[in-house]
């Protein structure tokens, strides 16, 4: 059986989110989601999020790629989780391209997978945020160490 894994916070959950688990899943046989808890995305990410992490959860498991929904704790987790869950392809957004190449040290296959173009969260957050006039985070995913 082929394991892939992909991480994010999934917050505002939208058609390029299915998209991309639907890609994720077609590369292997059993998809396991990492979602970053609240602690995380405050402490590490510095980004707050609408729904809780158990909401998230929920609203992930549903979707019927995912076979296994867990909490991300920490960045160095990902080394971790790809040992402890026997992980063949560890995927991510194109956004985030060449950010977790080390990786394939732990002997994983990494892909970024394009963006639904036409749709993300920063996206939705940047025209709420427009709209009522209100400065949203300005932490880009290059100012963020994912391998400490």
């Amino acid at each position: 059986m082929k394991r892939v894994i992909t991480y994010g916070t999934f917050d505002l959950l939208h058609y390029g989110h299915i998209n991309l688990l639907k890609r994720a899943k077609a590369l292997g046989d059993y998809l396991i989601v990492v979602i970053s808890s609240d602690e995380f995305n405050w402490n590490e990410k510095h980004k707050k999020c609408y729904f809780t992490y158990e909401q998230r959860k929920a609203l992930v498991e549903a979707i019927r790629y995912v076979d296994l929904v867990i909490p991300e704790t920490n960045w160095q987790q990902k080394r971790t989780d790809m040992h402890e869950y026997h992980i063949d392809t560890f995927v991510m957004g194109d956004d985030w391209k060449g950010k977790f190449d080390f990786l394939k040290e732990e002997g994983v296959e990494v892909v970024y997978l394009p963006r639904t173009p036409e749709i993300s969260s920063s996206q939705i957050k940047h025209d709420l945020y427009d709209s009522a006039g209100v400065e949203e985070s300005k932490t880009s995913h290059d100012e963020i160490n994912t391998d400490p």
